[in-house]
């Protein structure tokens, strides 16, 4: 009878905490605008929302990758493919893995060439708690104003291919 209440008990905790943090209860959905986020870059400078150079591009990407993580890999090399149509927006690719991983990552795939990008750690783990990340790559795309434009959530949308970027940021 015991291990029965226990069981109950704990069946009936995990789903409160489960509840608790759905994508739909997302930061983000109550606050559109980009938040307050904070990345260690691959030179050990700090890099935050105040640092965004607004007004300079329409538009402002955040990709929540993993070095390691295929379709992020993918998407890398097609954004590089295509950053001459994509020079109106400002990227900022995030992770959560050690900084030499980030670094290989931007080195790898030459985004650390391009005055548009910035790669780096979230040490606090903000971004995807924001986000409620649980698939990667998680991009969120941000008008001049700040406020979101699009969400593609690999849990619930497919990951576009850079071509569906281009045609966002341009509006073709």
């Amino acid at each position: 009878m015991k291990n029965c209440i226990i069981i109950f008990l704990f069946i009936l905790f995990s789903g409160s905490i489960t509840a608790q943090t759905k994508p739909e209860d997302a930061p983000y959905k109550k606050d559109p605008k980009i938040p307050a986020f904070s990345i260690l870059l691959p030179d050990s400078s700090w890099f935050t929302r105040e640092d965004l150079p607004m007004g300079k591009y329409d538009y402002t990407i955040i990709i929540y990758f993993s070095p390691d993580c295929g379709h992020c890999q993918h998407e890398a090399t097609e954004i590089v493919k295509h950053m001459d149509s994509l020079k109106n927006a400002f990227f900022v690719f995030v992770a959560y893995k050690p900084l030499d991983e980030i670094k290989g990552f931007a080195s790898y795939y030459t985004l650390d060439k391009f005055s548009n990008v910035r790669v780096g750690r979230d040490p606090r783990y903000f971004v995807p708690s924001f986000f409620r990340v649980t698939r990667t790559p998680y991009i969120v795309v941000y008008n001049k104003k700040g406020l979101i434009e699009k969400v593609f959530d690999p849990e619930t949308t497919e990951v576009p291919e850079a071509e569906d970027l281009v045609r966002l940021v341009n509006k073709l």
